[in-house]
């Protein structure tokens, strides 16, 4: 099953290349944004189904990185990749708007079935390291 587009946020190159090399059969297009200006222009151009952002992607305006793509289009579906697991921040996102949320040192693991879930409607959200 398809997702669709989906745009990856992070500021790491090699990061983007290995989650898009992980979505490749997920989705109709992956597109990468590595700072705030060409995931706006992303969203505005592309109108993504999905939106994978890593939690501490910069954005200006003391919002985050949820808001800013909610501000864009509140319909885009939202998982975001963070190494942090306390519940607070997880929760946190999620009241942001977020749809699902992966630790990034399980995205190998997680992302998929993340992506499957998130695209169908659901929520997801990785066990934390002390569930594991």
């Amino acid at each position: 099953m398809s997702c669709g587009s989906i745009v990856l946020a992070d500021r790491h190159p090699i990061m983007l290349m290995g989650i898009r090399s992980l979505l490749a059969a997920e989705a109709d297009a992956v597109l990468m944004a590595v700072d705030e200006v060409s995931l706006v222009d992303a969203i505005q151009k592309v109108n993504p189904d999905l939106v994978i952002a890593d939690l501490s992607f910069p954005v200006s305006g003391g919002t985050n990185v949820v808001k800013l793509i909610k501000q864009c289009n509140p319909a885009i579906k939202i998982i975001i990749l963070s190494m942090y697991d306390d519940p607070s921040v997880v929760d946190g996102i999620m009241k942001d708007g977020a749809d699902g949320f992966v630790l990034r040192q399980w995205a190998v693991i997680d992302l998929i079935p993340a992506v499957r879930e998130v695209c169908q409607g659901a929520r997801y959200i990785s066990k934390s390291n002390t569930e594991r």
